[in-house]
Formats: structure tokens, sequence, C-alpha cells
């Protein structure tokens, strides 16, 4: 749902007021609900235009390894339409992947799948997990940060994902309490989104809800540009909600920009084949195919 109304400075202006006495959730609880959003790229949330076509509302999982096109078929029998896909990125953990291609690509979304594009690139200078340590970002983090986004651009559209399409950069939980941490991830998470923006495509974000989120949550707060106009926020608490998350107020990153990472490392089996996957809930962009 998007509104594109011109709303004179006296409205405006109590619509401000009124946000910034409600920062719980939309009205009607902390479900779906799609409250009214106002000004787009100039009002309270002036970074992150109306994410574009394509939106996704409902269940989503993402793996590691991206599954058979028949894998994909026989799990229409799962309350899932959507998956994640790691398709870039040098910190991926799945390096190898020989079943992604256009022609995979296509299969699934001729089945009704929606794809949501990962790429996992260079990670935090004080990034947690051991395994991330070796791609960490180096001592130029905002023109590596725009490397990295054009080699998002150009993996996503030889794949067949076009412009318009959201690719999300996935930035593991990291120390963001360090101040000389915090500003080198910034700036390149700022730098990678204002390259894929760009070239038309739409920057999203993915990580803990205790770190990276709250970490953009804080610069949105203090009214930094060039962020990234999509949050996928992992809070693995088994409870599935776009809008109830503490660090988060509803008006941020809204609406149709969200998704809830809600559960992790969980082995699922439809239609005879058995994956290990994160669910998510979806209210936000997947690929369009060209």
């Amino acid at each position: 749902m998007r509104h594109r109304k011109k709303i004179t400075g006296l409205v405006l202006a109590l619509a401000l007021a009124t946000l910034a006495l409600d920062t719980s959730g939309p009205p009607g609880g902390s479900g779906p609900a799609r409250p009214a959003v106002l000004g787009g790229p100039t009002g309270p949330d002036r970074y992150a235009a109306a994410a574009g076509p394509g939106v996704f509302d409902g269940r989503a999982f993402d793996t590691c390894l991206t599954p058979s096109a028949d894998t994909m078929r026989r799990w229409l029998d799962s309350p899932y339409r959507a998956v994640g896909v790691y398709y870039a990125g040098r910190g991926r953990a799945c390096q190898d992947q020989p079943q992604l291609s256009r022609a995979w690509l296509s299969a699934v979304d001729e089945m009704g799948w929606g794809v949501l594009p990962v790429y996992v690139g260079s990670q935090s200078p004080c990034v947690r997990a051991e395994n991330k340590q070796h791609v960490r970002i180096g001592s130029e983090p905002g023109p590596q940060g725009t490397r990295e986004g054009h080699d998002a651009v150009l993996r996503a559209a030889a794949l067949g994902i076009g412009p318009d399409s959201p690719l999300y950069l996935d930035m593991e939980a990291y120390a963001y309490q360090n101040g000389k941490c915090a500003t080198a991830t910034l700036a390149f998470v700022r730098a990678w989104s204002r390259e894929v923006r760009s070239h038309g495509y739409v920057p999203g974000f993915y990580s803990s809800a205790d770190s990276g989120v709250a970490h953009l949550e804080s610069a949105r707060r203090a009214g930094v540009d060039d962020l990234p106009s999509i949050m996928w926020f992992a809070r693995w608490n088994n409870r599935p909600d776009l809008y109830g998350e503490q660090g988060l107020p509803w008006y941020a990153w809204h609406p149709e920009r969200r998704i809830h990472q809600y559960a992790g490392n969980v082995t699922e089996r439809y239609g005879g084949r058995t994956l290990q996957i994160d669910r998510n809930l979806v209210h936000a962009p997947v690929a369009l195919l060209e």
C-alpha cells in the first residue's frame, strides 16, 4: 500500500507530532496492520522511498545452499511462498551454488515463489562470528562498500534479477557499541546502499536486532542519509511479528519494508524433502526477473 498524497505544512506538522508520541506499534496492535506513511523520502523516514513493485506478504524461508527446482516444487506443500537466496558476496558460507542460475530463478518464479536475493559481502571489523573474521571490512570502508555494491548489482543482473528488485546486504552480528568499528561499518553500509540505489535497485539490510539493526535505527534517529530502504531483522523468539520489535518504532522502515527472521537452524520436511532453514515473516519486495 503506497500513499502519495500532498500534505499541507499544518497537517504534516501535526502528523509528525503524533509519530513522535507513538513508538510502540501500528494502530490496532503489533500485527501486520499497514498505517499510512507521510511524505515518502522527505517525511519522517526520508531516506527510504517506497520500495517499488513486487511486494510479498507472507512466510519465507532461507537456507545456505539453494535447493534444486524439484525440491522447490515439492515444498509448495509448505506454508512458505518466498525463499532467501545467497546469490553473491565474498562472505557467503556456501560459496558454491550449483543450483542457482537464470533457469532456476525462472522455474521457481513460474511456480509462484518470491525470491529474496541476499548478498553476503565484507563484514564489520568487530564481527562476532569466528567464521567471518577473514572477510572483515578493510581500511577504506567507503570505497570498499561502493565496490561491493557494484558487484552486488552486476551479479544480480547476471542472474536476470532486474532493476527495482531488492538486494539484501547480510551483515552478521557485531559490537556496534565500539565507536571506531561502528563508524567504519556504517560508512561501508551507506556506500553499498548508495551504489545499489544508483543502479535502480533497492538496498536492503539484514542483521541481528540487537546489533546491526539497533545500529542503523540509531543512525536513522540521528538523521543519517543513504541508509538501506528495507530492514530484515533477526530476532529468534519464535514469535513472527513485523511491528512488535522493541527497538524499531512502527513508522521506521514502513510500509512494505520489513522482514522478521523469527527462528533459525530448524529442520522441516515437505514433499519428501528435508531442509535446514531459517523462518521469516515478510512484507517487503522480492526480485523482479528480466
